[in-house]
């Protein structure tokens, strides 16, 4: 490959760490806190399992930091499996990415996005007359339509910003998690200022005799955690863009 077609090494390791931070924290610390609580009825047992979830995630991350210091190449993981396996496990990867994956995953976060936007300001209603219109029953397209082309607009606006270069990418990236920390920041502020000096006092085990916690119930409680903390292995995606990827991308992961 010539010098000229190889990609520009301009991500060093502070935008590592912004990178996957900003792919941890969003949405989910703050919509997946309900269905743990609806499932386990126990603060204590919901930040068990936000810490149980972390620890897990941890590992994850670490032995994929491994792999990618060892395979540091623009890809991520279907780099990784076409290296280590063969190209025909790659492609499998690679599609089911495209097509299920990262596609159910970005949509579901605009989704969320949009819907969170609505329940602050609501949105003006769209094609209102059509909201019955139904495909085998199921699929209602035009039910919330205002807040499904919120969604849609929010996607194609940050797919044009990524178009943009790999220093616009984070730079949004940094804008949204400072929005993030100080979103929750915010929250603690207010909850450290309540007055009420409950403190610690309502962190407890104790659930309701008809809602015990069960392994079922605690496995369930974990998904929502680690939907929550999913994002980290993103940044492998851009690989061939980090400043000395073999020592840079593992240590933004481990300290991301």
């Amino acid at each position: 490959m010539s010098t000229s077609n190889q990609l520009n090494r301009s991500l060093g390791l502070r935008l590592v760490i912004v990178m996957v931070i900003g792919n941890i924290i969003g949405s989910g610390v703050y919509k997946k806190v309900a269905p743990m609580t609806a499932e386990l009825h126990s603060s204590g047992w919901v930040l068990i399992c936000w810490i149980l979830g972390g620890i897990i995630t941890l590992f994850g991350a670490l032995s994929n930091a491994e792999v990618a210091g060892l395979l540091a190449d623009t890809g991520g993981e279907y780099t990784y499996y076409k290296k280590i396996y063969n190209r025909f496990f790659a492609y499998l990867y690679g599609w089911s990415q495209f097509t299920v994956i990262q596609t159910a995953a970005i949509s579901s976060l605009a989704y969320v996005f949009a819907q969170s936007l609505n329940s602050i300001g609501p949105l003006p209603p769209l094609f209102a007359a059509y909201a019955d219109f139904n495909i085998g029953g199921v699929f209602y397209p035009f039910v919330d339509f205002q807040v499904k082309l919120t969604a849609i607009i929010l996607i194609l606006l940050l797919t044009w910003l990524n178009t943009q270069g790999i220093r616009a990418g984070a730079g949004v990236s940094t804008g949204i998690l400072i929005l993030v920390f100080s979103g929750i920041f915010i929250i603690i502020f207010f909850g450290l200022s309540s007055g009420t000096g409950a403190g610690f006092r309502n962190i407890t085990l104790a659930t309701p005799s008809v809602s015990p916690v069960t392994v079922t119930t605690v496995f369930t409680a974990l998904l929502s955690a680690f939907w929550a903390y999913q994002g980290w292995a993103a940044i492998g995606f851009v690989g061939g863009e980090v400043k000395e990827p073999h020592r840079t991308i593992p240590r933004g992961i481990a300290i991301g």
